[in-house]
């Protein structure tokens, strides 16, 4: 027992992952900088719970010394919290950097690639399967432009031996390969999730994806991957070939990461071309990144704002669930009550559950969060809802939600820094008069802006991939439900 705070002295909260919450540390004597991730005591009630918290430090001492992967500086634990102590990245996200930059061509995208498929090849290599290859999970560690790209987040890596299989169900739904969801998978399910991330960085948009989660899930597992809107057509055939054989259904067929760093496309003397991609691509990139926070505050807003029938099956759910009626759901209280409604879930799932739900970050999930997670999607789209969150966001009732008013309301849910939410007023603001009048916002709400993805069905703010399990503890409480909710 350690206790970390008589070597660091913590300061502002930098970010909150799988049950950790990331904070500024500064070594006492030294005044170097670090990140702390703490992870709370009572979030370790169960032998599950604190093997995974020893198993994600075992691997990151054991992938130490890689360029691209975050360094390990200690591990202290006290009566309250685990606490890891990490080499801090103050260059920001993957994407973020793009945007920032503005111009970006296939050379800069392959470049990335290769930082993100060489942290794969040293993963695969030291048995070890990341499972949670996405964007947000890559960091650069400064702000020089050199600057190396480092992943984070092992927590729910997993060592793994030559033809080991797994059946959790875990990683987020865009970057899921088709053999999670069949449960049955091993180490190339990393290289399916890098490859939606190229997909990504080429075009702006995931390749896979729906009105909800269930069209996504049935779009991976049928595979069919666009080629032909744009920017495909003026991408070239090297980028389209290294996409191809990096989401091959058949994780078999997959190209192996040694075997995508000496692809022709991705080496550093290969092919990739120097041109910049169409400005599409960065625009397009921006509204993906940033909409699901301005979405995930309007989902609380009209949880809020429902009618008793609208909701009466969703709150027996909760009160089931709420055993000792303290108004609150706990991790434990998730474990021993989904199974009783039925629902079939694993240890993984509930957690990223818990992480989905818990929208202040607390530890527990209030009703409102319960009502906002898993009410379906169609009710965020109903006129007069989408009506109220308007109001909700413009205070003065003068028919516009300023930017000011945006960051007034996003801060109080701590869901974004200016610089974001000026990006989204950027990106909802269709007629450029720097500020969402009613119109731009119901487009926004609906996803039906050609500038995001044209020719397809709308990017919708996908929910996490647990809450589909929700639905089939619909039937435990058929008695309490309206009819209205059984069609949900």
């Amino acid at each position: 027992m350690e206790d970390v705070r008589s070597s660091y002295t913590f300061g502002r909260e930098l970010g909150r992952g799988q049950f950790g919450v990331t904070y500024l540390a500064t070594h006492k004597s030294t005044g170097a900088r670090h990140a702390c991730k703490s992870i709370a005591a009572r979030k370790l009630a169960r032998a599950d719970d604190v093997e995974d918290a020893r198993r994600e430090v075992q691997i990151m001492h054991h992938l130490t010394g890689h360029r691209s992967i975050v360094e390990l500086r200690g591990a202290y634990e006290d009566r309250h919290s685990v606490n890891l102590v990490m080499e801090l990245c103050e260059g920001g996200e993957l994407f973020d950097r793009i945007i920032a930059r503005g111009h970006y061509s296939e050379r800069a995208a392959a470049t990335l690639c290769r930082e993100v498929v060489s942290v794969v090849h040293s993963c695969h290599s030291m048995g070890v399967m990341h499972r949670d290859l996405k964007p947000e999970n890559f960091l650069f560690l400064n702000k020089r432009e050199d600057s190396p790209l480092k992943a984070t987040d092992f927590g729910l890596s997993v060592f793994l031996k030559p033809g080991e299989q797994f059946r959790d169900l875990v990683g987020s739904a865009y970057y899921v390969a088709p053999e999670v969801l069949k449960r049955r998978y091993g180490a190339e399910a990393d290289i399916w999730s890098a490859g939606v991330i190229l997909y990504i960085l080429l075009s702006g948009v995931p390749p896979f994806w729906a009105e909800n989660e269930e069209g996504i899930f049935d779009a991976v597992l049928k595979g069919h991957i666009d080629f032909s809107s744009d920017p495909w057509p003026s991408i070239s055939n090297g980028a389209k070939d290294l996409v191809k054989r990096m989401l091959r259904q058949d994780p078999k067929e997959r190209l192996t990461a040694a075997e995508i760093l000496n692809h022709p496309w991705i080496r550093e003397d290969g092919e990739a071309p120097d041109k910049p991609l169409d400005i599409t691509v960065i625009s397009r990139m921006k509204q993906f990144r940033a909409m699901n926070k301005l979405k995930k505050v309007a989902l609380k807003i009209v949880a809020e704002s429902l009618s008793e029938e609208e909701i009466v099956g969703l709150r027996e759910m909760f009160k089931s669930l709420d055993t000792d009626n303290s108004g609150t759901i706990t991790l434990d209280e998730l474990r021993a009550g989904l199974p009783k409604l039925g629902t079939k879930i694993t240890e993984s799932e509930i957690r990223q559950l818990m992480e989905a739900a818990d929208v202040d970050g607390n530890g527990t999930i209030d009703y409102v969060e319960f009502i906002s997670a898993t009410m379906h999607m169609n009710r965020l789209e109903k006129e007069d809802h989408i009506f109220k969150a308007f109001e909700y966001f413009d205070k003065d009732h003068s028919g516009y939600i300023t930017v000011d008013e945006l960051e007034e309301a996003l801060k109080k849910y701590d869901m974004g820094d200016e610089a974001t939410i000026k990006d989204i007023i950027a990106e909802v603001d269709t007629d450029h008069d720097g500020k969402i009048n009613y119109q731009e916002f119901v487009a926004m709400m609906k996803n039906n802006s050609p500038e995001i993805v044209p020719n397809r069905a709308a990017l919708v703010l996908s929910l996490p991939m647990v809450y589909a399990k929700l639905a089939t503890s619909v039937v435990a409480l058929r008695p309490v439900i309206s009819r209205d909710l059984l069609n949900w």
